[in-house]
């Protein structure tokens, strides 16, 4: 069953406005809630770790839904507060744990759900660390055994695969990995795909969440859940056609 994860943005400069503060999402279908409050995009600048809280706080504190919360930090410190306040939640960390020597160690002892993804560099340099002198997939499977084995020492066993779309990637490359994303079903973890309206779909997101759903997909991260799940709704349809 694959699930739908709707965006909220805690922040002024995310690079798709209407993700800003988008509470509707809490009233959407969408399965999973992903709220963050530092941007991501390419050359955002950094927001220090009390910033950070001071956004997220005032939402955790107002969270009543019967919704799967996902936070979007790549902080220990941001986790452990969280979780102090409402418990469980999945933790969504864009750096693997590699921006926080903390946070794999955290995660472990909390018996949290991590989500981890590919990048490089950060939101000021990955649009120049795109490596193209190797296949990407070979670069993507590589990283993830290497987490796989980091994941394994820290006691983690409930994670979620990320490619990371649009960080460190040629447009090419982004394509790529949808069409392969059977190659990382290896690794035996739901598939995340985060498409949403990043450049490389030059605005035909839907499209490349079919394409994503047709590979092996397993949660798809988005701004328009309505649309998101008529996709879905579709494809299930078509599928059923098939047989």
């Amino acid at each position: 069953m694959v699930k739908i994860m709707g965006i909220i943005n805690l922040t002024p400069d995310s690079f798709f406005e209407k993700s800003r503060y988008n509470y509707s999402i809490l009233e959407s279908s969408a399965d999973i809630v992903d709220v963050g409050a530092v941007s991501t995009r390419p050359g955002a600048q950094d927001v220090s770790e009390e910033e950070e809280w001071k956004r997220l706080k005032p939402f955790i504190d107002n969270w009543h839904s019967e919704k799967q919360l996902s936070i979007d930090t790549t902080r220990a410190s941001i986790v452990r507060k969280v979780y102090n306040r409402i418990g469980k939640f999945i933790v969504n960390d864009i750096s693997a744990g590699e921006d926080d020597p903390q946070m794999l160690k955290v995660v472990g002892e909390l018996a949290l759900p991590y989500i981890a993804m590919h990048k490089r560099g950060n939101p000021r340099t990955m649009d120049s660390l795109a490596v193209t002198q190797r296949p990407i997939m070979q670069t993507l499977c590589d990283y993830f055994e290497e987490f796989e084995k980091k994941a394994q020492n820290e006691g983690i066993t409930d994670w979620i695969l990320d490619p990371g779309l649009g960080f460190a990637k040629t447009e090419a490359q982004n394509v790529e990995i949808i069409e392969n994303l059977e190659l990382l079903k290896k690794f035996g973890r739901p598939i995340l795909i985060g498409a949403a309206d990043k450049r490389f779909t030059k605005g035909n997101t839907e499209y490349y969440h079919r394409l994503a759903l047709e590979h092996g997909a397993d949660i798809l991260r988005v701004h328009d859940v309505q649309a998101a799940n008529l996709t879905y709704a579709q494809y299930q349809s078509d599928c059923k056609k098939d047989k």
